[in-house]
C-alpha cells in the first residue's frame, strides 16, 4: 500500500508515433506545440528517452508493465497482453487511486479476433508455445467490430483501469466507444469517416486523404472530452488518468482548418533524406529503389520529396490539433498533479529517405519525447538515457507504491531529484514480427544496444547489422558494420547487448496480478 500521505494525482499524455523531434521544445521551428512546449518547460525533459519495441503493442505493454516485451509476451502486434500480468496501473488501483484510460490503448488487438489472431499465428509461428489459461472473450475489449455494433461495457480492473473510453484503430475512421458516440451525436460514422468520403484533394495516396470529419469530432477532441470530465468530477480519491491520443499515426487525416495549416514547401527536409543506403540493410536498399510507391497498410516505404512534404505538412497539422487537446486537459489539472509525456514510439519520417517504422531502429523510430512534470521537482533538461521502461517504476516511486518482481525499468526519480546524472548506461530495443521486411524473406527478429557510443542492431537471419558511432556520426549515415577499423566497437557492443539480453532473460522476472 501506498503512505496516505503520499498520493499525487497522476496524469500521463501518450501519443501514437510521435518522434522526439516533433515539438517545438525539442528545437523543431516548423511544427506548432505551444501547450507541449509550456509544459515541458515546467518538467524534467529527457532528450535520449527510447523505446523497448518501436511497435505499438509490445511498447505500450512495456510501458505498463515495466518489463521487456520478451517477458511480458506481447512480442508483436496481434498478441495481447496477459490479462494476468501486473501493471502499474494495478498497483496504484490497489493503493486508492481512481483510474482512468482515455482513448488508444492497444494492450489487446484493434482488429481480428484472438481466435483468427491464434488460427494466423499457428499457421506462421507453429513454435509459439503461449497458451492461456483466460477465456478467450477477456481478450475482445479493444475489437473494432463489436464496438461497432453497440457500446461495449469494459469490466473493472481492465489491466488496472476502473473508467475506460476506447478510440480502436487511427486516423479518421476510429472505433470503440468512439463510435457509438458519433452515433449519439446524431453522426452516421459512415458518412464522414475514411477515404470512401473523402473531400477532394490533389495530393490524396493511401497515407493521406482530406477527412470529412469535422474538428470538433475527430478522435482526438473525444479523448479531450473523456478526460476532462474524469479529471472534472469530484472525489476524495487521488487519480491517476491516461490521455491516449491515436495521433499522429499515419494515415495522415488532420480535420478542418488544421488539414491546411502547414505550407508543405516551406518545411525542411531531413539532413539524411537522400541517404543512398549503399552500406545499409537489404530492406531499406529496397524501399529506396522504389522511392514514390506509396503501399497501404504498415509496411515502411521512401517518398518522393512532394509526397514527403506534403505528408509531414499534414502530420504537424495532427499535432497541433492534439496541441489544442492537450492544453485543454492541463487546464483542469493543478500544479500538484503528476503530469508524465510521452509516446509509444517513434516514425522515421523521412530521415534516411524512409516512411514508419517496422524493422527499422534508426534514431527516428526509437527515440520518444518524455517529460515529468512532478511538484518539488525543480525543471531541468538531462542527457541521461531513459527507457519507456522506466516510467512504470518512477511513477510507484512518486506515488509512494513498491515495484514488484518482473520490472526491467530503472526508477528516474535521482534524474528529477538532481541527485544523479544518469540512471542507466544502455538502452535494450527488441523487435519480432511475423512477416518480413519489404524485399527479404526473413521474419523480422532484432535486438538493439543504444548507448553514449552509438548504435549496435543484430538482425537474425542476416550476417550483416548496424554500427553507428554516434560521436563522429549522429546522423546514422555512415555504417560500420563491415569495416576491420569499427571491428572492436562491434565486438564491445555485441557483448554488452548479449550481457543486456541475458540479464533481462532471468526467469524471476515474470510477475503476475493474482488478486
Amino acid at each position: 500500500m501506498a503512505d496516505a500521505n503520499v498520493q499525487p494525482n497522476v496524469l500521463l499524455i501518450l501519443t501514437d508515433q510521435h518522434r522526439a523531434d516533433h515539438l517545438g521544445f525539442a528545437g523543431n521551428v516548423d511544427v506548432r506545440t505551444p501547450n507541449l512546449d509550456a509544459l515541458a518547460a515546467e518538467s524534467v525533459v529527457f532528450e535520449r528517452a527510447y523505446v523497448a519495441n518501436p511497435i505499438c503493442m509490445p511498447n505500450r505493454a512495456s510501458l505498463f508493465t515495466g518489463a521487456m516485451p520478451s517477458s511480458h509476451g506481447t512480442r508483436y502486434n496481434g498478441i495481447p497482453l496477459d490479462w494476468s500480468a501486473n501493471t502499474f496501473a494495478r498497483v496504484l488501483r490497489e493503493a486508492g487511486y481512481r483510474t482512468g484510460y482515455f482513448g488508444k490503448c492497444h494492450l489487446q488487438t484493434m482488429g481480428s479476433s484472438p481466435t483468427r489472431m491464434a488460427q494466423w499465428q499457428e499457421e506462421l509461428a507453429p513454435d509459439d508455445g503461449r497458451r492461456d489459461p483466460h477465456p478467450p472473450e477477456v481478450y475482445e475489449w479493444e475489437n473494432r467490430d463489436r464496438h461497432r455494433h453497440g457500446w461495449v461495457d469494459v469490466p473493472p480492473d481492465f489491466y488496472g483501469f476502473d473508467h475506460v473510453r476506447f478510440i480502436v484503430d487511427h486516423a479518421d475512421f476510429c472505433s470503440g466507444h468512439y463510435y457509438q458516440w458519433l452515433l449519439a451525436q446524431g453522426i452516421d460514422p459512415q458518412a464522414i469517416q475514411g477515404p470512401g468520403v473523402a473531400q477532394r484533394y490533389s495530393g490524396e495516396h493511401a497515407q493521406l486523404w482530406r477527412t470529412a470529419v469535422p474538428a470538433e469530432l475527430y478522435p482526438s477532441a473525444y479523448v479531450a472530452n473523456e478526460t476532462v470530465d474524469f479529471l472534472s468530477t469530484a472525489s476524495d480519491a487521488p487519480f491517476f488518468a491516461v490521455c491516449s491520443f491515436a495521433d499522429p499515426h499515419h494515415p495522415f487525416t488532420p480535420p478542418g482548418e488544421y488539414f491546411e495549416a502547414f505550407d508543405p514547401a516551406a518545411l525542411a527536409l531531413p539532413a539524411s533524406f537522400w541517404d543512398q543506403h549503399e552500406r545499409s540493410m537489404p530492406q531499406f536498399q529496397y524501399m529506396i529503389a522504389h522511392r514514390g510507391q506509396i503501399p497501404g497498410g504498415v509496411l515502411g516505404f521512401s517518398p518522393s520529396e512532394a509526397q514527403f512534404r506534403d505528408m509531414l505538412a499534414k502530420v504537424y497539422g495532427m499535432l497541433a490539433l492534439v496541441d489544442d487537446c492537450v492544453g485543454r486537459v492541463l487546464s483542469v489539472v493543478d500544479r500538484e498533479t503528476i503530469v508524465v509525456f510521452t509516446s509509444d514510439h517513434g516514425d522515421a519520417f523521412g530521415d534516411h529517405g524512409l516512411m514508419l517504422k517496422h524493422g527499422m531502429h534508426y534514431d527516428a523510430n526509437t527515440h520518444v519525447p518524455l517529460t515529468i512534470r512532478a511538484p518539488g521537482k525543480s525543471p531541468a533538461r538531462t542527457r541521461s538515457l531513459a527507457s519507456t521502461l522506466d516510467i512504470a517504476p518512477t511513477l510507484l516511486e512518486l506515488t509512494g507504491c513498491r515495484r514488484y518482481i518482473g520490472m526491467h525499468g530503472e526508477s528516474l526519480v535521482p534524474l528529477l531529484d538532481g541527485a544523479a546524472t544518469s540512471v542507466r548506461d544502455s538502452v535494450v530495443v527488441e523487435e519480432d514480427q511475423l512477416f518480413a521486411n519489404p524485399g527479404t524473406e526473413e521474419p523480422v527478429r532484432m535486438r538493439t544496444l543504444i548507448t553514449d557510443e552509438g548504435r549496435f542492431t543484430q538482425y537474425h537471419g542476416f550476417d550483416q547489422g548496424d554500427l553507428f558511432d554516434h560521436q563522429d556520426d549522429p546522423l546514422e549515415m555512415n555504417n560500420l558494420w563491415a569495416r576491420s577499423d569499427a571491428r572492436d566497437l562491434r565486438m564491445h557492443m555485441s557483448e554488452r547487448l548479449m550481457d543486456s539480453i541475458l540479464r533481462y532473460a532471468t526467469s524471476d522476472r515474470r510477475a503476475r496480478y493474482t488478486a
